[in-house]
């Protein structure tokens, strides 16, 4: 939880308060006025963040509405920025490039070829969201994702934490300078930034809450279990009682089979009230917003490639990143681009993920999603 204690840290410093680390994961807080309005601390207060907690802290976690209140006090500030990165080593780019490039990219319809290499500056867009999930349980959580508005590519895991690594190493933060900013591509409006990001983004919190939803899916199944065998109980009891009932004469034995199959229509609607209830209680609700947006001016080593299908050429940047001494992701026109592999479209060579080639599941054609994003060209079926 450190770099928790350290950000609730920075916000507590800006108001004004005198703060102190504490081990294990502890904040000593002497807290000015507003603070203590704010948040019904006394003078001296004690946070602790961690599973391990210094005597007498008042815990604080993700949980809860913690990140709200703090995030209170900053109101509209620091929501979106810019910033230049500057301490990259300035290592020279790899030898090979042909190699590099082969290994994160394959095209098995194309062919493509290096046409240049030259140093630029790019500009670099990374969005944090918040998710919350509540069923039972409540989980929440935070994902960044990351853009390069020059070449349209979709920052990797390891590149986005790469060059967040950067951006903490630099002492100071550094204003973008006239000369980045012109050489730079101009930065994707809101429209585009919603086209890129949602899908994304809908991907990425389905990922992370993926081990959340087994939990629960098994906390549903056991009840559900549970409720079952209790009530299959008491229903099979009241149908051999009932056949007994059937299978006697007189009055008092219609009587008993009357009773007992009101017992059973009970039991039955008891049954399903229950399985209600327990849907209800298990119902998700995700929720996710936009929490921060900072565009980074980087310098980078831009590649041209050179893609031929047929009798088709196009020309695709890719940028080697010296902070993170990592290539990106080549562009995907559609889909996620999760791994390196790219198909060409005969029509405009859209690079696509292999499903934005797929037959349509209606009449088989197959055909670029990029191409056709609503519907099949032959058959028009979404």
């Amino acid at each position: 939880m450190a770099s928790l204690r350290d950000f609730v840290a920075d916000i507590l410093d800006a108001q004004g308060a005198e703060i102190e680390s504490v081990e294990p994961d502890g904040l000593d807080v002497l807290a000015p006025e507003p603070l203590r309005a704010a948040f019904g601390w006394q003078e001296f207060t004690r946070l602790g963040f961690g599973v391990m907690q210094p005597p007498g802290a008042l815990q604080i976690g993700l949980e809860g509405d913690w990140l709200e209140r703090f995030g209170a006090l900053l109101g509209e500030r620091g929501r979106f920025a810019e910033r230049q990165l500057v301490s990259t080593g300035n290592p020279s780019p790899p030898g090979d490039p042909v190699a590099m490039i082969n290994h994160a990219l394959e095209l098995p319809n194309a062919v493509w070829r290096l046409q240049g290499e030259s140093a630029a500056w790019t500009r670099l867009l990374l969005l944090t969201f918040r998710y919350s999930a509540t069923s039972d349980e409540k989980r929440e959580g935070l994902v960044t994702l990351g853009f390069n508005c020059a070449t349209g590519a979709v920052l990797g895991p390891d590149l986005l934490g790469r060059l967040s690594a950067a951006l903490e190493r630099e002492g100071e933060w550094t204003a973008p300078e006239a000369t980045a900013q012109r050489a730079a591509r101009p930065a994707w409006d809101a429209a585009t930034i919603a086209a890129r990001a949602g899908p994304l983004l809908d991907h990425r919190v389905r990922q992370d809450l993926e081990p959340f939803l087994a939990a629960m899916r098994r906390r549903l199944e056991r009840d559900r279990g549970r409720i079952h065998a209790y009530h299959d109980d008491l229903r099979r009891a009241a149908h051999l009682k009932l056949a007994a009932a059937r299978r006697g004469s007189g009055d008092k034995a219609e009587a008993s089979a009357k009773r007992e199959g009101l017992r059973v229509t009970a039991i039955e609607r008891d049954y399903a009230a229950k399985l209600a209830d327990l849907s209800h209680n298990y119902a998700l609700k995700v929720t996710v917003e936009w929490v921060q947006g900072l565009i980074v001016l980087a310098p980078v080593h831009r590649y041209q490639l050179l893609i031929k299908r047929r009798k088709a050429e196009r020309v695709v940047p890719i940028d080697w990143h010296p902070a993170a001494r990592l290539l990106e992701a080549p562009v995907s026109d559609w889909g996620l681009g999760r791994n390196p592999t790219r198909l060409a479209c005969d029509d405009q060579l859209h690079l696509t993920d292999p499903s934005g080639a797929a037959p349509c599941t209606s009449c088989g054609k197959a055909y670029c999603r990029a191409c056709h994003p609503a519907a099949c060209p032959r058959c028009r079926r979404s």
